[in-house]
């Protein structure tokens, strides 16, 4: 008789969130398979039992030759508990090849439901949840990251992402650009833990909150609104800022939904070069392979139209300042510069 390949859904913070079924796995199994074999000895302390059974490691990079050693023990009849550090193991952690490999040798699997970060975020969110896709993790490579945006940024549905603390703010900004800085976002941050943090607004709100030299750590859940019905225009830049970026001969972003194509102009989207784009399309392949010329840096004139750009969005002026930072890689003394040289400007046109 073979055995059962119990799949466990742990805790994502607090250990009272875990079921009485999943202590009573963790306390009976012939094996069980952990993602840190040290975390889920804790939590089987927190937990108030015993693990009985021989505990082994299956990350990621032992997940493959794992999988092969756990179907032979589950043939000869064992019960294999699997169960990653939070969450759903293979939902954004190890155990997909695990459970594959059971399946294929016609093991029985089965699961002990638990905690969910996705569904968690979602619901506290307040954006639809009726239909929604998750993302998980963007790729690591900004290039890759932007690409993987482009394709989404016309779904409709909500979007459920994963990312890590170190490329947030960089993720953020590229979420802007890709979606719009007034697309809906919540940013729920270590949720059931002692410093659990909802971030609520739009995509320009999450672009200033994560640039304004706060150190971030923890668990993160973006939650993005879908994209509006009826047509969409690509670039994030508002019409002040699309004027100032518009070169000579150049066509700016347009702002009327009636207009058949427009032209993403460069120099706000780094490694983007212009492109023709449908509303509501996207690029042609052809010209996504074409090579990318380096981005031209920021004119003054653009940083201060962004700035009133995010202004006019309802920021206020230290976080729009903020935003333009972070999304442009430049200083607080170039946006602050660039709104001096734009305020005298201004002046110098005033009649006397």
């Amino acid at each position: 008789m073979t055995g059962v390949l119990i799949v466990c859904g742990s805790p994502i913070g607090d250990p009272r969130d875990a079921s009485p079924r999943l202590a009573e796995t963790l306390a009976t199994a012939d094996v069980v398979a952990a993602e840190d074999t040290r975390r889920v000895r804790r939590l089987a302390h927190a937990l108030g039992v015993s693990i009985t059974g021989r505990v082994v490691s299956c990350y990621d990079a032992v997940e493959g030759t794992r999988a092969a050693a756990l179907a032979e023990q589950l043939l000869a009849g064992q019960t294999v508990a699997l169960i990653t550090d939070a969450g759903m193991p293979a939902v954004s952690d190890p155990g997909f090849r695990v459970v594959a490999a059971a399946a294929a040798a016609g093991v029985a699997v089965t699961v002990v439901p638990g905690p969910s970060a996705v569904t968690a975020a979602l619901a506290v969110s307040g954006l639809p949840s009726d239909r929604f896709t998750f993302e998980g993790f963007l790729p690591r490579r900004a290039g890759e990251r932007r690409s993987r945006l482009r394709e989404l940024a016309a779904e409709r549905r909500t979007m459920v992402f994963l990312e890590a603390p170190h490329r947030l703010a960089a993720s953020l900004a590229d979420f802007a650009a890709a979606f719009g800085a007034g697309r809906p976002a919540v940013l729920c941050r270590e949720l059931t833990k002692t410093w659990e943090e909802v971030v609520r607004g739009d995509l320009a709100r999450l672009v200033a909150w994560a640039g304004d030299g706060r150190e971030i750590r923890g668990e993160l859940t973006l939650i993005v609104g879908g994209a509006p019905a009826g047509p969409r225009r690509p670039a994030v830049l508002g019409p002040a800022a699309a004027a100032a970026a518009a070169g000579p001969g150049e066509t700016a972003v347009a702002a009327d939904p009636d207009a058949g194509t427009t032209t993403a102009g460069a120099r706000g989207t780094p490694e983007h070069s212009a492109v023709h784009v449908p509303w509501g399309g996207h690029p042609d392949e052809e010209e996504l392979a074409a090579p990318i010329a380096p981005a031209a840096p920021p004119t003054r004139a653009e940083l201060a139209a962004a700035v009133a750009d995010h202004e006019a969005t309802g920021l206020s002026r230290a976080d729009a300042r903020r935003a333009v930072m972070t999304a442009y890689g430049v200083s607080r003394a170039d946006v602050y510069d660039a709104l001096l040289a734009a305020r005298t400007e201004s002046s110098a046109r005033r009649p006397t």
